[in-house]
C-alpha cells in the first residue's frame, strides 16, 4: 500500500515512544480542496497557516494545533464579495496501535493532521456571514444596497398587528382609578 504524500502529514519518528520529548513548527500550506459549502469557504489553495506543537506522551503523541486561514464568499445580507479571517485551534491525541479504538492514530511514524485541520475551520465558517455587524442589506424594492443607497432606508414601519394599541396610552389617572375601583370590589 502505497502511502500518498501530504504536508499535513507530519513525520514524528523523533518523538515515538519518547515521553516528555516536544517540537514545534510553523507550516503554511495550500488548502487541498475547499473547506466549506455555505456562503463562505476556504477555497482550494488557499494558504494555510499552521503553528503545530507536538508531545510525546506515554498514549502517544499530542498534537496541538492553531490555523490561521481567510474565508472567502459573499455577505448574507447584501451579497458582495467579502473576506473573513478564520482562526481555530485543536488538541488531540494520536494514539499508538494498542489493540484499542481510537479514531486518530500514529501510522508509519506520521500524524496527519488533515481532518482535524478540516473539521475545525469548517465548524469555525459563520452560518450567515455578513460584512459588517449592522450591513442594512438589501432595498426589498429596488435590490441595490442599502449600505450604498442610505436614501433608500425607510424608518421601520409598525407591525400592523399592534395597530390597535397605538393610540393607547395609560394616563396615571386612569391607571390610579383603576386601582381604586378594584380597591372597592374587594371590600
Amino acid at each position: 500500500m502505497a502511502v500518498q504524500h501530504s504536508p499535513f502529514r507530519i513525520n514524528v519518528r523523533d518523538l515515538v515512544n519518547r515521553p516528555g520529548e516536544m517540537r514545534e513548527q510553523e507550516l503554511d500550506v495550500p488548502a487541498p480542496e475547499q473547506f466549506g459549502e455555505g456562503l463562505v469557504s476556504v477555497r482550494q489553495g488557499s494558504e494555510l497557516a499552521l503553528d503545530v506543537r507536538l508531545e510525546s506522551v506515554h498514549e502517544g503523541i499530542l498534537a496541538t494545533a492553531e490555523v490561521d486561514a481567510t474565508a472567502e464568499g459573499e455577505c448574507g445580507r447584501c451579497l458582495i464579495d467579502i473576506a473573513l479571517p478564520v482562526r481555530v485551534e485543536f488538541q488531540e491525541l494520536f494514539a499508538y496501535h494498542s489493540g484499542e479504538a481510537f479514531e486518530y492514530e500514529v501510522q508509519d511514524d506520521h500524524v496527519d493532521l488533515e481532518p482535524l485541520i478540516r473539521d475545525a475551520v469548517v465548524l469555525a465558517l459563520p452560518f450567515q456571514p455578513v460584512c459588517r455587524p449592522d450591513c442594512p442589506g438589501l432595498d426589498p424594492e429596488t435590490g441595490q444596497r442599502l449600505a450604498d443607497h442610505p436614501e433608500l432606508v425607510t424608518p421601520e414601519e409598525n407591525d400592523p398587528r399592534w395597530a390597535a394599541l397605538a393610540g393607547f396610552t395609560a394616563s396615571e389617572d386612569e391607571g390610579a382609578d383603576a386601582a381604586s375601583d378594584a380597591d372597592q370590589q374587594r371590600d
